[in-house]
């Protein structure tokens, strides 16, 4: 490409930026003017990609971590090929779009993840480097390199400055991710002005001492430097690379470049025009696109073509040498599940003593993980309280990254990004386990797996009360309820051992949105009418544990997890008081809500008295009592004592059930 044609198509990606924020009135052209010679260097001369597939297993990964700059990358899909057209620009952050105001994963074509909260894509990129290192030791044989990619993305000083940041980077420099390569946009500017004011640390140096190669490019608009820059970073396998580019926010703009009024505001149209003069560009048309800068990205489409196909025939004679490895390839390609896997749930009999809920959920993974040998996770340094270590596994780390059990370290937000990026990656089943109240420390990535339909299962331990002694700062009180009102997260908390197996078979089979398993300390009973009706009955969220008929029944006692035993013990008890009780077990709102209305009224009869029990907020609550019962919560924070001391001065006990429900039937 000449230096001419290359400079027409970086003020392309430039003033499409600039032209699509201007049309809509709002968004922030700063980042995609001051960083499109390096996205430009990127995508133009490194970047393997099929624009015809977006889904080709083996392309490089992009991240727009600072997915602000959302007309950057839209721009850049434009013109490589993808199904977005200049119509669709023109139509930016508009009602039905492709082209919303942050990167849509799912939504727009070559989209590789939802970006906005700063620091999420850098920290699921490394998620998605791990997955490529994983992958290629299960599937890469000599002379056959199933999986050869790196993962890219676009980092600014926002990223750099969250908290999640500097726990992904840690993590990766240790995993030693040589092939995770970030550009970061330096460019020395916020929303509030110069970063000065918060930022002066030697972030080069920092990510040094994290294990990372540094390369410091000076003039962000030096197209051979960035591109020598990446070719170095490219070489060092060993090592994941940050290439520090010095940028200047809303480059070309005399009134505008190194401001922060350039950062989330439209240039304005005088502005514009004066810009345009500036760079030497048209101003009489606006989302102007030359022909021969359609054509030099084209060349981009058909080398990633050649790329894809090159890739598919050497599948197919990976495919006569190693048919085993092959299927196994498109299988968890597919996301499906192995053929009678289900075979290895275990089953537990009736039991006074019973197991924690937790102590099952390790039985689980260790007994899926000789059926599925895509499964993969581990905890915020909690391996052996979470229960999440698979026993016969090694851990994953350098140099053959063959292991299966990740160590997160004591780094719960960048887990959950992590987990992620893994998810993203496709090929995997991730989870990624923490005590319950530690759950806070996750929540914008629990969230973004909900937005983008990731299978990501969390373990959430030490779900209550139960805990103990660890006091009111490990007792979770809110976290149940702040997770139920994530939309498309399922909140699972089972009763006892036969309901955990059921609960991780809802997680497993579930491939549109994240599952989080609300899991004891403490020994739960085995109730016997569970056994077998507990698989069927959290499939659907909820279900009948007593056999009491709707028009017999004087009250119907609702419980989830540890309180459910207690409203079974209740139940007998009261029957020998002459009440009947209907004893319903709803581990899952999310699920039970999916029910059918008659289902719903089956379970819980439209009248009557209802008492629900759970070692938790009452938050959200009334939507099952409709005015006509009520619950037994824990609306204040915990404290420091036994369990069982705990539920007793809490009232959380088979005595309050049973003093609340006589009350309630003397009415």
């Amino acid at each position: 490409m000449s230096a001419n044609l290359e400079e027409k198509c970086i003020n392309t990606i430039r003033f499409l930026a600039v032209d699509m924020v201007e049309r809509a009135n709002s968004g922030h052209p700063g980042m995609p003017m001051g960083a499109a010679v390096m996205a430009h260097t990127l995508w133009s001369r490194f970047l393997q990609h099929n624009p015809a597939n977006p889904e080709w297993p083996d392309r490089d990964r992009f991240i727009l971590s600072a997915g602000h700059g959302s007309a950057l990358l839209y721009a850049l899909l434009h013109l490589s090929g993808y199904p977005l057209t200049l119509d669709d620009l023109k139509n930016f952050r508009q009602w039905g779009s492709l082209t919303p105001g942050h990167p849509e994963y799912r939504h727009t074509p070559g989209v590789e993840m939802t970006t906005g909260p700063l620091g999420q894509g850098l920290a699921s990129g490394v998620g998605m480097a791990m997955a490529e290192r994983s992958l290629a030791a299960a599937f890469n044989k000599p002379e056959f390199l199933v999986v050869d990619h790196f993962t890219y993305g676009i980092v600014g000083d926002g990223d750099l400055m969250e908290g999640i940041s500097h726990e992904a980077a840690s993590l990766a420099g240790n995993l030693k991710l040589g092939k995770l390569i970030y550009l970061y946009d330096d460019n020395h500017i916020s929303i509030e002005g110069d970063t000065a004011i918060t930022f002066s640390e030697d972030r080069a140096a920092r990510f040094r001492a994290y294990g990372w190669q540094v390369i410091e490019v000076a003039d962000g608009n030096d197209c051979a430097a960035i591109a020598a820059a990446l070719t170095a970073a490219r070489e060092d396998l060993e090592r994941p690379s940050l290439i520090a580019v010095r940028t200047h926010i809303g480059f070309g703009s005399p009134a505008k470049q190194d401001t922060a009024s350039a950062h989330g505001e439209p240039l304005g149209a005088q502005e514009i025009i004066t810009t345009k003069k500036n760079l030497g560009w048209p101003t009489d048309v606006d989302f102007l696109v030359e022909d021969d800068v359609y054509e030099s990205y084209r060349q981009v489409k058909t080398a990633g073509a050649e790329a894809e196909k090159k890739w598919q025939s050497m599948m197919v004679d990976y495919q006569d040498k190693f048919p085993e490895l092959a299927a196994e390839w498109e299988r968890r390609q597919a996301g499906k599940l192995p053929t009678d896997w289900e075979k290895s749930l275990p089953s537990f009999p009736a039991d006074e003593k019973g197991l924690a809920t937790r102590a099952v959920s390790g039985k689980m993974i260790n007994a899926l993980a000789g059926v599925l040998p895509e499964l993969m996770g581990g905890s915020a340094d909690l391996g052996p309280s979470n229960k999440t270590l698979i026993n016969e596994a090694a851990d994953f780390f350098a140099p053959d990254f063959a292991g299966r059990n990740i160590r997160f370290g004591v780094r719960e937000h960048a887990m959950g990004a992590v987990l992620n990026g893994l998810a993203l990656h496709k090929g995997l089943r991730v989870y990624g386990g923490t005590f319950l109240v530690f759950c806070d420390y996750m929540k914008p990535a629990i969230r973004l797996a909900a937005m983008m339909g990731l299978p990501v299962i969390y373990v959430f331990t030490h779900d209550s009360i139960g805990l103990g002694e660890d006091g009111p700062t490990h007792q979770p009180i809110e976290h149940l309820a702040s997770l139920r009102v994530i939309p498309n997260l399922n909140v699972i908390r089972p009763a006892d051992a036969n309901e955990t197996v059921a609960a991780w078979r809802e997680a497993l089979i579930r491939k549109d949105g994240p599952t989080a398993l609300i899991l004891t300390r403490q020994n739960l009973p085995t109730l016997a009418p569970m056994i077998e009706k507990s698989m069927a009955g959290l499939h659907r969220g909820a279900y009948v544990v007593t056999e009491v008929e709707d028009e017999s029944a004087d009250i119907t006692l609702i419980g989830t997890g540890s309180e459910l035993s207690l409203a079974y013990a209740a139940a007998i008890e009261l029957k020998q008081k002459g009440i009947l009780a209907r004893v319903v077990s709803l581990p899952s709102w999310e699920l039970f809500g999916k029910q059918s209305k008659a289902y719903k009224y089956q379970v819980l009869p439209p009248d009557g008295r209802r008492l629900a029990i759970e070692a938790g907020s009452s938050m959200g609550w009334h939507r099952y009592l409709k005015g006509r019962g009520e619950i037994i919560a824990i609306d204040h924070f915990g404290a420091s004592a036994p369990a069982a001391e705990l539920f007793k001065q809490f009232r959380i006990t088979q005595e309050e059930i049973v003093r609340r429900a006589v009350a309630m039937c003397s009415h």
